[in-house]
């Protein structure tokens, strides 16, 4: 288990601000499939940031034209065209092609604030025991506070003295800024989750490898849901990917405790049967791939489960 050198605060380092035409240190990872319209609103929003981040699209084999519009609009913006759909783990692609020392996620549908991203650049410059810093989410149009948001400031995981802010036990992908480093370090995405809660897994693998993750209020991001998106697929994949997570890094008490809890609480229908019995098949490589988390972390997890039994905002429905 590899740890960072450091865990406490430094004083922030000095960047480079000599050429304001280079990118600064945040790059942008988007993973789309078949949302050209909105794509299009999250790059024209992104590429209007006073930071001027790298924005770099990794496109999920779209056949929408959604690589005709960014080559047409967009020249400035980098794509990376997948043969075929990738899911998350196209995030991991994006990743792998970055040279800048920290990485923010959009989903197509939403955009970071002026200011944001380097709000988050300095608490990483400052903290280098911190591996993500995620952001208040506002919901658009209306500018309403997302549910999670509550959730991720009341956060019950313990906290050393030094950290910034609430200690988290995961992340939303597209409302953090990761550590590149830490991220391709803990293998990124795992390939067969796909969508649907996948950060997960490797928020536990982080913190595994001695990365806080934390929450800051005074950084936002804008999110739009997007119309194109079927939400009884993306239940069954989060209640699939959760059972996943569990038999992968759980002890056996908890992964059972968790496991009965999904069983009596998720909608008893078709999606839900289906997410079980794929949860259920893969067996066999979720055992080969086990790894229990250390305790440490573990206890971290458990602090979250009556804050999980609870939740609203994280219940799986549609």
């Amino acid at each position: 288990m590899s740890h960072p050198a450091h865990h406490g605060p430094t004083a922030t380092r000095e960047r480079a601000r000599t050429d304001p035409a280079k990118p600064g240190p945040v790059g942008i990872v988007i993973a789309t499939r078949n949302r050209r319209a909105s794509l299009a609103v999250t790059v024209r929003n992104l590429l209007a940031l006073p930071e001027r981040p790298e924005v770099l699209v990794v496109d999920n084999a779209s056949t929408d034209d959604t690589r005709a519009m960014l080559a047409r609009d967009f020249p400035q913006v980098r794509t990376l065209a997948l043969p075929v759909n990738h899911g998350a783990l196209a995030r991991t692609h994006g990743v792998r092609a970055l040279e800048t020392p920290y990485v923010a996620f959009s989903d197509d549908d939403s955009w970071w604030a002026p200011g944001s991203l380097a709000g988050a650049a300095d608490l990483l410059d400052r903290y280098p025991a911190v591996g993500s810093v995620t952001a208040r989410i506002l919901v658009e149009p209306d500018g309403t506070e997302d549910p999670i948001v509550q959730e991720l400031r009341d956060s019950p995981v313990p906290r050393p003295d030094w950290l910034p802010g609430p200690a988290l036990g995961s992340f939303l992908a597209a409302a953090t800024v990761l550590r590149t480093d830490a991220f391709r370090a803990a293998g990124g995405f795992h390939p067969r989750l796909w969508l649907g809660g996948e950060e997960e897994l490797l928020a536990a693998d982080l913190a595994a490898n001695g990365w806080w993750l934390t929450y800051a209020d005074h950084l936002t991001i804008h999110h739009q849901p997007s119309g194109v998106r079927d939400s009884t697929v993306r239940r069954a994949q989060g209640i699939r990917n959760t059972l996943w997570f569990t038999w992968l890094r759980r002890p056996v008490g908890p992964a059972l405790r968790r496991t009965l809890h999904l069983a009596r609480t998720v909608p008893r229908d078709t999606a839900s049967l289906r997410a079980f019995a794929q949860a259920t098949a893969a067996l066999p490589w979720v055992l080969r791939e086990r790894r229990v988390l250390p305790p440490e972390i573990e206890a971290r997890l458990r602090s979250l489960e009556p804050a999980q039994r609870e939740s609203t905002a994280r219940s799986y429905t549609g």
